[in-house]
């Protein structure tokens, strides 16, 4: 399964809010969504996060075996 947790650590770290990621940044609320619950997202928006974000894409998400 991935999971995204990773990612709400690097958004504090990085001092980026949810808010900041929808309006200024411009990602949806329904990505946001499916991020919180661990469910399927584009390639295109990881790599728009990492953007965001300027991270890497294993603090954003990682695998883990259920």
């Amino acid at each position: 399964m991935i999971s995204y947790e990773p990612l709400w650590n690097t958004l504090d770290k990085k001092n980026v809010s949810q808010y900041q990621l929808i309006n200024t940044y411009k990602v949806s609320a329904g990505q946001l969504s499916r991020l919180r619950k661990n469910a399927n997202v584009s390639t295109h928006t990881l790599n728009t996060l990492c953007e965001i974000l300027d991270c890497e894409l294993h603090e954003i998400a990682i695998y883990q075996k259920e």
